[in-house]
Order: C-alpha cells, then structure tokens, then sequence
C-alpha cells in the first residue's frame, strides 16, 4: 500500500505531501481586496478598542466627561455670549429665585417664545443662573470661554511631558550602553531642580502668554519621573523571549520598539498622561491664583484670584460662590481624566480585545456546540 493510499487515524484519506503543500500555497495566495484589508484594520484599531473601551463604565463617565468640556471649549464659545461686566448685577447670587423663577419673571430662568421664519416656538432663556462677580461678569460665561484655554494648557502640557518621556525614557532602556549613561544623566539633572521655582524664574524672565506655551512651561520638569520608571520596564521587556525572536528575524530596533514593546508600556503612559493633564490644571490655577502668571488668557484660576482678592470669597461667605464653581470646574475634569486613564487598561488587554474583536466573535458563533 502506497503511502498516498494509507488512511489517517481521524478516518480521513491522509494527503500527500504535494497534496499538502499545494493546500497551503493556496492558501497563502489568497489576496484581500482593499475593502477586506480596511476593514480589518477598522476593526482592528477602531471598533475593537471602542467597544472594549464602552464596556467599562469607567471609561464611559471619563469620556462623556471630556466630550462635555471639549463641546463647552469649542461649540459653547460659539453660543454663549462672552463675559463681560456688568452684565448682571454685582455680586448676582446663584439661581436667583429658585424653582419659582420658573414660572414667574425676572428670576435665573425665563420660558418665554422665539420665531424661527414665522414659526413661534417656546424658549429658554438664562440669566446669570451660576451668579456673577464683583465686577458683574456671568459665572457662568467665564467658565465656558476660559474652558478653550484650560483644554490647550492640558493637551500641551500633556504631550510635551509625556512624549519626552517615552521617547527618552524607552530609547535609554532598549539601547543601553553609552545613549542609556547619556540621557539618564540628562533626567538626573532635570530631576534634581527644584520644579516650582524653576517655573518662576522661566516665567519671569520669558511670561508665557499664549495658553499652550504655558502648559509647556509647567511640563518642563515634569517627565524625569516617568522616563526613569519606562526605562526600567524597558530594561525587563527587552530581554522577554517575544524581543528576541524579533531580534532575531532581523526586525529594525524601531519596529521592535513600536510593535513589541511600546504597546506592552501603553497603559501606563496614558495613566501618567491623566495625572500629567491633572497636574497642569493645578499647577496652572495654583500660578494664576497667586499671580506668578501673567494674566493674558481666560483661567479658571484667575476667577478664582478675582473672586479671593475682589469679591472677599473666603471672608464673606456669601460670595463664596464665586470661587466655588471654578472649584468644581477642576474637579470635575481631574475626576474625568483619572476614569478614562484607568479604563483605557482594558483596551490594550489583548485577550479582553480578542473577547470583543469582530472575527473572533463571529469564528466562535460558527463553532460547532458540543
């Protein structure tokens, strides 16, 4: 009996190796189409990532939450009025009138009716609903148009202390040798000045008036910290079995450093990210409310200085509104940044990826049952 005519143990009749070979030449021949390829890729770094991202309630609320500042940031200026003062009368409690104002007049809110063409439809109109300053500027209007500044103080500040980390902090771990002794040295030094008044002489000698120089101004000492702990999780991925089969398939130390260990790192880069965007919040209303800063941009902490300096916010309690909402303003996007950080560990869980990929799900609804 020829060996092409012997039968296989699972009763089938055993292939011949030219047989076999020809299967899998086949098989490696099959081209995608463009449509099958972007698929692929959409569900690969798009709808995957989304929906492993949705499915915690983490990421929900801390994506929900930034949506609302970066619609408040970009669509709201374009709505509501810029602030200006005496607008509203000085020192304009908070929801003047209650709920009565509700239905009756002159209270924080009033349904009256608007024409669209000669369409008459009801409407809703607001007055000064968060109070006003000494000054008789709307709350509420100075919130929405210092958000835009805020926004571009964070992602500034965010990128530029990250970014540096990441590239030093992982290009020191994976070469070693003299580049590692070279940019080590360079974050000890950084780490051994002292950050605040680094920032005050900067600040003093070159103000910082555009809002996302200072978010750079205030990452500048930021990123030694990150870079030193990324170069010791480099140093114990550099020598994982998966990096070294790289290495030795001849793949480039660029492509090793963005396929097999840059992902393995990303989680904990986007939670330095929240804390580094948290950071220049504080830091940058802490700087405006003593008025190290120059005040050139709209900032949560100048209304907060305003409200302390002008409006007495901490010795009349009355007026502690004034310093209150901005409060909340800070707190609220902190809270946002910290739920997206922690929720964004899933998505580059690659079996919780694998669990929501689209192929994989439908490979496992096509599985025969048992």
């Amino acid at each position: 009996m020829s060996p092409t005519d012997e039968t296989s143990t699972d009763g089938g009749a055993q292939l011949s190796d030219d047989q076999l070979f020809g299967q899998l030449a086949e098989t490696d021949s099959v081209q995608l189409s463009n449509r099958e390829r972007v698929d692929i890729l959409l569900d690969a770094y798009v709808f995957t990532p989304g929906r492993v991202a949705w499915s915690d309630w983490r990421t929900r609320f801390g994506i929900i939450i930034m949506a609302l500042f970066v619609l408040t940031g970009t669509v709201g200026t374009r709505i509501i009025n810029s602030p200006g003062t005496n607008q509203a009368p000085v020192n304009h409690k908070p929801f003047d009138g209650g709920l009565s104002a509700i239905t009756e007049d002159g209270g924080w809110i009033d349904i009256t009716q608007t024409s669209i063409g000669s369409v008459s439809i009801p409407w809703v109109e607001f007055f000064a609903p968060l109070g006003a300053s000494n000054f008789g500027e709307p709350i509420g209007r100075q919130l929405v148009h210092s958000t835009p500044d805020m926004l571009q103080m964070v992602i500034a500040g965010s990128i530029v202390s990250v970014g540096l980390a990441a590239i030093i902090g992982i290009t020191a771990g994976y070469k070693g040798g003299r580049t590692d002794s070279v940019l080590m040295s360079l974050t000890d030094i950084v780490m051994t000045m002292p950050g605040l008044p680094l920032i005050i002489v900067i600040a003093a000698i070159y103000p910082p008036r555009q809002a996302w120089l200072v978010g750079v101004v205030l990452a500048i000492d930021s990123w030694p910290g990150l870079a030193r702990a990324l170069r010791s999780q480099v140093l114990t991925l550099r020598e994982e079995s998966y990096v070294e089969a790289s290495r030795t398939m001849g793949l480039s130390s660029r492509t090793i450093l963005s396929r097999d260990i840059t992902p393995q790192l990303m989680p904990y880069i986007l939670i330095n990210a929240a804390q580094a965007g948290r950071s220049v919040i504080f830091q940058s209303v802490a700087l405006y409310f003593l008025g190290v800063l120059p005040f050139t941009t709209a900032n949560w902490g100048i209304m907060m200085d305003t409200a302390y300096t002008d409006g007495y916010a901490l010795v009349n309690l009355s007026n502690f509104y004034q310093i209150f909402w901005p409060m909340m303003a800070v707190i609220i996007i902190s809270f946002g940044f910290i739920l997206f950080s922690q929720g964004m560990d899933r998505v580059f869980n690659p079996r919780i990826r694998a669990r929501h990929a689209k192929k994989v799900g439908a490979d496992e609804e096509d599985a025969p049952t048992r």
